[in-house]
């Protein structure tokens, strides 16, 4: 698709260059064509994402339900025939064994009456994960309607954590990511970022594929392990069938694969049952990856470049904290097309933004921000504190708890630090003096540190504390505590140093 694209874009940009001139002058050599030039390329973009939109867009549905004559609240009902022959029809189209037995048409019913709202909120998901599924799919040679799985695992949500600690679209346990190259330390979880998790979700799949020949009994063992389905074949008399198997595997697996089965149906069927898909919040086409070559703080994005925090988690679901990390293999995150080259445009600032707020003669101040959090289903309190680096003695202070106890829906009180800039200011000759000029304000005084190789270091002033240094700098409290866990707070005194930072 991306060589038709780039083919495409070339013909169409070559046409116009000609039709412009018929001599060998280049086309954008004239400065005067420059506008013209880049309304060309808008209009070869557009085009290009409206077939995008129409490729992965809602207007399938609305063709057919319109076709349909169906209203709003319309919830259309077939007979076990019309189900027998849609399911046949998905057979043939698949190695996945798509059965169409009554106990699949039970199932099917089921989605189609109670997963409407589920089902259209995943097709608008699907927009941003499905094209580069098929593409990992298309590479390791397996069924594409694999890509639904994601679907069944995770509702299409990347930093889904299931009670037993399985996380991301694939839904991976640790030892599984492990196994399968998913690394997952204190700044970064590799099973919450898309693509490496599916290029290893495809990997386990194949490697389970290998060990059954069948794709049922390798999904079977994807769900509950190969050493369940194992068990299960020795206690089914050796059968390898996965309708004759079924009885015999663990409860909670013997729903996988027809819930499979079922989504299937209800993604290629939506229309026909009257499910209009919700709207994407971001397209694949409309982001791109950009790869790190130093270590990057997620919260100075938004002033950069104007990438809000909540916007970036949303595209970049991988990393823990505040930090992006400077590893061997670089570090690539996604992010909008827009913001791709606003981000090259600024990297060094980004690399470096302290020092560039020093070059400017910019001061911050610390405010304290009142946020409010709605917890989600997967959420325990210590995760939210992990979160707002704050901790949940202080969560629970600021609402009032006794316990760690929260519910999902509940909604709670963070108060988050938020970094007022200001510019320096600096006297003068002419400036009037201060009528006490013995005490110059903190705020806009110069601030001097110290450096050892390792840490940058803050003297202590009169009065201060680790807390209030904190407040000053704009430097989250549980930072500066785990930098300095080794001094007593009771006996810090003027004059002693503190670390703030690991240079």
């Amino acid at each position: 698709m991306k060589h038709f694209i780039l083919s495409f874009a070339s013909l169409m940009l070559g046409s116009f260059i000609y039709a412009q001139d018929s001599t060998s002058t280049a086309f954008v050599a004239n400065p005067e064509d420059t506008l013209e030039y880049e309304r060309f390329i808008e209009v070869v973009e557009n085009s290009l994402f409206k077939y995008y939109e129409e490729t992965w867009g809602k207007e399938r549905a609305y063709e057919v339900i319109d076709s349909l004559n169906y209203e709003e609240k319309d919830r259309p009902s077939f007979s076990d025939s019309t189900y027998i022959s849609r399911l046949d029809k998905l057979n043939t189209t698949t190695p996945i064994d798509v059965a169409s037995n009554p106990e699949m048409i039970r199932v099917v019913k089921y989605f189609a009456s109670k997963r409407r709202r589920f089902t259209s909120v995943c097709i608008g998901r699907s927009k941003l994960f499905f094209p580069m599924y098929e593409e990992y799919l298309d590479r390791y040679d397996m069924p594409m309607e694999l890509k639904y799985l994601s679907v069944i695992e995770s509702g299409l949500r990347p930093t889904v954590k299931s009670r037993v600690g399985a996380a991301g679209l694939w839904q991976f346990m640790y030892r599984t990511g492990r196994m399968f190259g998913l690394d997952n330390d204190s700044y970064v979880d590799e099973r919450m970022n898309p693509e490496l998790a599916t290029d290893a979700a495809c990997r386990y799949l194949k490697y389970l594929y290998g060990m059954y020949g069948d794709w049922s009994i390798a999904l079977a063992a994807y769900n509950a392990g190969p050493g369940n389905v194992n068990k299960a074949i020795r206690r089914s008399g050796g059968k390898m069938n996965y309708w004759e198997l079924r009885p015999f595997l663990p409860k909670e697996t013997q729903m996988y694969v027809p819930n499979l089965i079922a989504m299937i149906y209800m993604m290629n069927y939506y229309p026909e049952h009257n499910i209009v898909p919700a709207e994407a919040k971001v397209y694949q086409h409309e982001v791109d990856t950009v790869c790190l070559s130093n270590v990057v703080r997620i919260s100075y994005l938004d002033s950069i470049i104007g990438m809000e925090e909540d916007d970036f988690r949303y595209l970049n679901p991988t990393y823990k904290t505040d930090i992006i990390p400077h590893t061997e293999d670089p570090q690539c995150i996604t992010l909008p097309l827009e913001k791709i080259g606003l981000f090259l445009d600024n990297e060094d600032s980004i690399y470096n933004y302290e020092r560039v707020l020093d070059s400017m003669k910019l001061s911050f101040v610390a405010l304290e921000k009142k946020k409010r959090h709605t917890v989600k289903p997967d959420e325990t309190m210590a995760k939210i504190a992990k979160m707002y680096d704050v901790t949940v003695q202080d969560i629970r202070g600021w609402n009032g708890m006794r316990t760690s106890t929260i519910y999902p829906g509940q909604k709670l009180t963070i108060m988050v630090m938020e970094r007022k800039y200001i510019e320096g200011t600096s006297s003068s000759s002419s400036s009037k003096p201060s009528s006490n000029t013995s005490k110059p304000s903190s705020t806009n005084s110069k601030i001097n540190y110290t450096y050892d190789g390792s840490y940058k270091y803050y003297t202590l002033k009169n009065g201060e504390s680790l807390w209030t240094v904190s407040q000053k700098l704009g430097i989250p409290f549980g930072q500066i505590q785990e930098l300095n866990k080794d001094l007593d707070p009771k006996r810090m005194q003027p004059g002693d140093k503190i670390r703030i930072k690991k240079v």
